[in-house]
């Protein structure tokens, strides 16, 4: 059985992120650098996460912390819910996404906003900014509402008392 990617796509490591984190080929869309950056944590291929920042934003970056990071954590999924441009025609993408993983016993969710550049025709991480949760809409209910615990009665007559 082959060995599939933990980018999720369903397709074999091999056949799917595994040339672009070798250098055998480069991504050709935003998303599939993303998608290939996430496999390079769970495979701690730094240097790779190094080389598909983007040249201005290098000098931040901290390769034994991101070593130390991906080694320690248990990496269990990454969901793409968006992109915005970044094809392969394109020089400026986002990509907002939604990684999974344990660090080391805790679950973790790291969901972000990722901006993505092309120079010399070529895909970069560029920065990207934490995607804040949404709070969870709460509906007002009236006092001569049916009551929401499904009694039947008025909320004013039962739970609104």
């Amino acid at each position: 059985m082959e060995d599939l990617c933990p980018c999720g796509t369903g397709a074999s490591y091999a056949d799917c992120c595994q040339p672009l984190i070798s250098g055998a080929r480069k991504a050709i869309t935003a998303a599939e650098l993303m998608r290939s950056r996430y496999t390079a944590y769970t495979k701690v291929e730094t240097g790779y996460i190094r080389e598909t920042t983007h040249p201005d934003h290098r000098k931040d970056f901290d390769e034994e912390g991101t070593r130390q990071w991906a080694e320690n954590s248990r990496w269990e999924g990454l969901e793409i819910l968006a992109a915005v441009a970044g094809g392969a025609d394109d020089t400026e993408g986002k990509v907002e996404f939604i990684a999974r993983y344990r660090d080391p016993d805790v679950r973790r969710t790291h969901h972000e906003l990722a901006d993505f550049r092309k120079l010399d025709g070529d895909w970069y991480f560029v920065d990207g900014v934490g995607v804040k949760p949404q709070p969870a809409s709460s509906t007002k209910v009236g006092r001569n509402d049916p009551c929401t615990c499904g009694s039947g009665q008025k909320y004013k007559k039962c739970c609104g008392k």
